[in-house]
């Protein structure tokens, strides 16, 4: 069976696991906690040598990088969420592309510095947490627009670029980002979280949230 290595709170890792739901693949999912150095185990860094998730395992055969990932599972399934013919998957590729580098890096500054710094006991860096939300400011116009254009991401079709976006966007609430001025944006947000690929993952990235702080604190009480 398909392994997958993740975190609960990792976009990326979250994105691998909507992909085997969107396609019906079955897997074990096994959580990694980085605050407790898990990954920087002898055994981790020898599936991923720089310690990062997430990782599968499919059968032996070892692979990182989320983007890689789902189009590698979509393409073993023969999916058409990401499909054979070059044209259409080129345009899949760009917008996976623009979202991961445009959208989910500007998110993951924001993100770091509004909720995990906190936890790892790191002070906010203010310079990058103004340049996350100065991109996001310009990048998110440009997917609400897409959207206004057409039904998905990349056109008319669901598509692999679809579940990366709503990984990316997935905190954008406990980011303190707010969504509604994207109008086509947020609908075709809330339309996706409905979806049972979705909600298999979990109900939505604040609980999980909740459900990670609720954790630490009863770890925390338990230790004194």
């Amino acid at each position: 069976m398909l392994k997958i290595y993740g975190a609960d709170l990792s976009g990326p890792a979250n994105k691998v696991r909507m992909a085997a739901h969107a396609l019906g693949i079955e897997y074990e999912y096994i959580r990694i906690s980085i605050r407790k150095g898990a990954n920087r185990t002898e055994e981790y860094l020898r599936l991923h040598p720089a310690g990062k998730i997430p990782v599968i395992d499919d059968d032996g055969f070892i692979l990182f990088e989320s983007d890689a990932i789902i189009k590698y599972l979509a393409s073993k399934k023969g999916s058409p969420l990401y499909p054979a013919d070059l044209k259409q998957r080129a345009l899949i590729d760009q917008w996976m592309d623009f979202i991961t580098i445009h959208v989910g890096g500007s998110m993951g500054k924001v993100v770091y510095n509004r909720v995990f710094a906190s936890f790892a006991g790191a002070a906010v860096d203010e310079n990058s947490l103004e340049e996350g939300l100065k991109f996001l400011r310009r990048f998110l116009p440009v997917i609400d627009n897409q959207l206004f254009k057409n039904a998905f991401v990349a056109g008319k079709q669901f598509s692999l670029a679809d579940i990366g976006l709503l990984a990316a966007m997935d905190p954008a609430e406990a980011a303190g980002i707010d969504p509604a001025p994207y109008k086509r944006l947020s609908q075709w947000r809330k339309d996706l979280q409905q979806k049972e690929f979705y909600t298999r993952c979990h109900s939505s990235y604040e609980e999980a949230l909740k459900k990670l702080m609720a954790k630490q604190k009863s770890g925390s009480s338990a230790g004194k």
